[in-house]
Parts: structure tokens; sequence; C-alpha cells
């Protein structure tokens, strides 16, 4: 056994959990196992294939050479362009030198963290929760977890924040949220933000200020009645406090084009500039100049939204619907109706099930490897996303969903839970 020692974060860190579970999923089905994989919050490109507009100005842009390194910043034509983008669909007004380009929302979070957390600060985020548990580990913060509540759709509730907002210096939001596929309302959003304003005006002029996170990178994937809302356009004075997380992920299924973007107050993203200097995160030249010319195509995107979103929509309301009516069949199913991004949040209540041939579930761990087993449907627990191992919910996303067999995977299902008793 080997000795060597290693810093400690690389000895105490946990890799990610849902990419180590997509992975094996990914595996056995190369295999030839026939799973229904709802595990990875990704697209199959067969499916949801980014905008041909966009797709045609990447290609365009490597043709003519868009291959050197970019600023550090992010190239000015993609910032401004992400300004006129804020400006046009979310009616936010940031400057080229308040925005910060990168490779995705991670490196984003991770930098913001590390502009603003020193060790032994109190970053407050709720739980399930997509990777604040190891951002804060990561930045030797002390963490103060919300376990939220499926009656306030497993988001933090004012109440939960007022009772740890002293002291505080981070405060995690993610709306719409992974993995939940839930939003914070109205309401809600503008009482923390009064809640913050108020902090922070009650602190001295040297103490460092509470800071919000905000993680809107499903934003634009919102259906029905549900509506999404930000800090700044609820209370501007907020500007000040709010670091956003944003980009073209999950907006146009571009996962792999790797462009996101920050944007807030100056000098926190001079200094997550500087930070990402030093990491070389940045999101590749000929993407962004890519990227840089479609935000500017507002009928295009439009019309690929409409369409985009249907379709992740059907999915969402076809599984919903199959889910609630095997619970009106007596089955301890459950689901959270769909409002937004990719994701169902489902439950199976199994715990002390026993199988025809005599399996008994004695923990959820067992529940999760019994249906993926006997169903064959591969889920995520939320206790990857910070929620205890007991905890009966799970994360179902839809971007690698085919249509056509969703009725198939309910009746693998149903048959699943008519063997235990």
């Amino acid at each position: 056994m080997s000795t060597t020692k290693l810093s400690h974060l690389a000895e105490t860190l946990i890799g990610s959990e849902i990419v180590k579970l997509g992975n094996m999923i990914s595996e056995r089905i190369r295999a030839g196992e026939k799973i229904y994989n709802f595990t990875i919050g990704d697209f199959n490109p067969q499916l949801f294939p980014i905008p041909s507009e966009l797709e045609a100005l990447i290609i365009e842009s490597y043709q003519q050479r868009n291959t050197s390194y970019p600023a550090a910043e992010g190239v000015l034509d993609l910032r401004k362009a992400v300004s006129y983008f804020l400006k046009e669909w979310e009616a936010l007004d940031y400057a080229p030198n308040e925005i910060q380009i990168a490779s995705g929302g991670r490196p984003l979070i991770y930098t913001i963290f590390k502009a603003i957390v020193d060790k032994g600060d109190k970053v407050i985020y709720g739980v399930p929760s997509w990777n604040n548990n190891h951002y804060v580990h990561m930045t030797e913060g002390v963490h103060c977890v919300i376990e939220c509540l499926p009656e306030n759709d497993f988001m933090p509730t004012v109440e939960d924040i007022r009772t740890h907002i002293k002291g505080a210096t981070l405060i995690c939001l993610c709306t719409p949220q992974n993995p939940t596929g839930t939003t914070l309302t109205k309401d809600v959003l503008a009482d923390i933000c009064d809640l913050i304003i108020a902090e922070n005006a009650s602190r001295k002029e040297d103490e460092k200020k509470c800071y919000l996170l905000f993680d809107q990178m499903y934003w634009t994937l919102t259906y029905g009645s549900t509506v999404h809302y930000n800090p700044i356009s609820l209370r501007p004075a907020m500007k000040e406090y709010t670091v956003f997380v944003d980009g073209i992920s999950k907006a146009f299924a571009s996962t792999g084009v790797r462009v996101g973007w920050s944007m807030g107050p100056e000098i926190i993203i001079s200094k997550m500039k500087a930070i990402l200097s030093h990491l070389g995160a940045w999101a590749p030249m000929a993407e962004q100049k890519a990227v840089a010319k479609y935000l500017y195509e507002k009928e295009a995107i439009a019309a690929y939204l409409q369409h985009f979103k249907g379709e992740i929509e059907l999915r969402l309301h076809q599984i919903y619907d199959g889910l609630i009516a095997l619970k009106q069949k007596g089955f301890k199913v459950d689901a959270v109706a769909p409002q937004a991004a990719i994701y169902l949040t489902i439950q199976f209540d199994l715990v002390g099930k026993i199988s025809s041939e005599g399996i008994v579930l004695k923990s959820q761990s067992d529940v999760t490897s019994y249906i993926l087993s006997e169903a064959k449907l591969a889920v995520v627990p939320f206790s990857a996303f910070g929620g205890n191992a007991n905890n009966p919910w799970y994360r179902m996303s839809v971007g690698t969903c085919i249509k056509e067999e969703i009725s198939e995977m309910l009746a693998k299902l149903e048959a699943a839970l008519a063997n235990l008793k």
C-alpha cells in the first residue's frame, strides 16, 4: 500500500459523483447492455444539435485561423456581444469590463469562490445543489448547509438564509436549479435580495460584504407559466453584490463548445481575470469569435429556442405524467411538475420493500441499484448533490432521452415496481 503523501486537498477532495456514475453507465451501455440513461446533465448531439447558424460560424472561424490565445478576460467583440445579449433578452445593463469569459461555468464558479472566499469564511448553500459542497471544500470555506424541502421545490427560503446570514461571505443560488429543475419565485428571490442588502448595510466599511453567486445557466429553459427572475431586475442595489454565472452550454445545447460568462462588479471581475490568467481556462478563440457573431442573431436564437424548448418540455411532461400515473396506481413513486431546465425531480420511496426473489431494499443505495438492475433505469440520487444518503429523491436528466423509448421505459419501471411488496 502506497504511503505517498500529497496535499490535503488532493487527499480529501471527492471527484464528481455524477461524472463517475455517468461514466459507469456509459461503459455498461458500450458493453451492450440496454439502459435508459438519465444521469448526465448533457445533450445527445444527434437529438439536440447546436444551432446550425452557430455551427457554421464556428467552422468559418476556424477557417479564418482564429486559433491563437484569446485575451484573459475574453475577446472584446464577445464581451460586447454578451453585453448586447443581456440587454436585449434580460434588460440587464453590463459593460464589457464587467463581463468575464471562460470555458463554461465550472472555471467561473471556481474563480468566483477564489476571488471572494478566504479560509474559514462562511458559505451558505442549499442541498441538493450542484457542486457547491466541493467548491467550498476547495476554498477551505465553512459549509453552511440548508436542507431544502420538497414543499419549497427544494429551494432555500428567506427564513433559511436569515438564520445563517450573519457573518456569511457568500450565498450560492442556482435558478433554474440543477439538479431539481425547479425555480425561485419572484417574491422569494426579492426577499432574499432584501435580506442581503440589509445585512451589508449593517456591516462596517472595512468589513467584507456578503456576496451572491447567482447561477442562471438554465435561465432560457423555462416552461408553461414559469418565469425566470434575476436579482438585479428585482433589486437594482444588488448589482454591487451579485456575480452571475451564465453561458451557452445549456441555452444552446452547447456543453462541449465551452463558452461561458460571468458578469458582476468590475473589481470582482478584474480579480477573476487575474486568477483565470494563471489557470488558462479560457474559451477557445475560434468559438469566442463565432459566439460573438451569433449572439446578435435574435430571430435565429428565438427560432432555435422555440423548437429546442418544445422538445425538452415534451420529454419532461411525458415522463412526469407517466410517473404520476404510477403513483395513482399505488406505487411509492412521485415527481415534481416540470418547471425549467432539463431535469425532472422524481422520488422512489422504496426502502423496506422486498422483491419476489426475496431481495430486501434496506437502504436508498439498494433502491438505486434495484431500479437500475430491474428497470434498467439510471438516475442520480440527491445524495450526489450534497443530500443525505437516505434521501429518496433523484434527478432525471432528459438531454439524452429518446422520446420514442419513454413508454417502454415506464413499462419496465412499472414491472420492476410491481415485483416489490
